[in-house]
């Protein structure tokens, strides 16, 4: 019995093939020559195929060969089994090439408004049988939920060195300093530091860029004058514009009223501040092949700036 089980172990699709090509010819020479393999391989393959199943496949003689009744039998099977090959082998390189299934992601709310409209529409176009659920949320939640096992991929605030995840830098862009339009800071070219002290700040609640924005404003916390903390980039930019203060955003979060005429943005002098995304997923789990579809679309829709994703990669 043992001895059985591994000479079935090596039976392969190969061996098959070269049975029906004989089948089909009635010759072992000329069958070798369409298979381009030697006359004695085919040969022994053919006899391997026979002490597995235990009997004589072909009778032979001078003039030709011929069918047993062993070989009609399995002549059947094994048309089947390559059918189904190729149809498995068809089937599988279908799903690489048009994903289906669900992909989970995670990100905050102004990625979903702001850096990720094109690539989701990209997606959708190319990949229309997955169904994508996006999770919202601070980038801390979203890292915990990776490390859970919850979200296959996110998009979160970098700098972030996380054991075990892998990040890959995707999205780079300049703060700016956003004004109403009739702002006695409008006609610079540049603002300063102290120039933002001097006026209502309306600032992110937490997240990263509220801490890049206190650390470039610690130097004037005596006169600095934070007048709202808010949720959302969307109620930021309808307080600038209704006059109640200022902030700073990234110039793509604001492309459609700076447009409009109802905002200004207005570079920072000196140091520069960037708000910057990376993908980020489990490094020891394997991308499902939607997770690896949208990957592919992010980094392409999304460019990063070559100087800033060297900045944002974890040390």
């Amino acid at each position: 019995m043992l001895k059985q089980t591994r000479v079935r172990h090596r039976m392969s699709f190969d061996y098959l093939e070269g049975f029906l090509e004989v089948a089909k010819v009635g010759n072992f020479s000329r069958a070798a020559s369409i298979l381009y393999r030697t006359q004695p391989t085919l040969s022994q393959q053919i006899q391997r195929l026979e002490r597995e199943f235990g009997g004589k496949l072909f009778d032979r003689d001078f003039k030709a060969v011929r069918l047993t009744q062993a070989g009609t039998t399995l002549r059947r099977y094994a048309q089947e089994l390559l059918a189904l090959r190729s149809e498995a082998l068809d089937a599988i390189g279908q799903i690489k090439e048009n994903p289906r299934g669900s992909l989970r992601i995670g990100t905050n709310d102004a990625t979903c408004l702001y850096v990720l409209p094109n690539a989701l529409a990209g997606f959708r176009r190319l990949y229309p049988q997955v169904q994508v659920n996006i999770y919202r949320n601070f980038s801390h939640k979203i890292v915990e939920k990776i490390q859970e096992g919850n979200l296959e991929i996110g998009i979160v605030s970098l700098p972030r060195n996380v054991k075990g995840l892998e990040i890959i830098p995707i999205f780079s862009a300049e703060l700016k300093v956003v004004l109403p339009s009739d702002h006695p800071l409008v006609e610079k070219n540049e603002i300063t530091p102290a120039d933002i002290s001097s006026y209502p700040l309306l600032l992110p609640k937490t997240g990263r860029t509220r801490k890049m924005i206190e650390d470039l404003l610690r130097p004037y916390k005596k006169t600095l004058q934070i007048s709202m903390e808010l949720a959302s980039v969307e109620i930021i930019k309808k307080y600038v514009s209704a006059g109640i203060g200022i902030s700073l955003l990234p110039e793509a979060f604001a492309q459609a009223e700076v447009a409009a005429g109802t905002l200004k943005l207005v570079p920072l002098q000196g140091h520069k501040l960037y708000r910057e995304l990376g993908l980020v997923y489990r490094r020891a789990s394997p991308l499902s092949l939607p997770a690896k579809a949208f990957l592919d679309i992010v980094q392409g829709a999304v460019p990063t700036p070559p100087e800033r994703a060297l900045a944002a990669v974890p040390r």
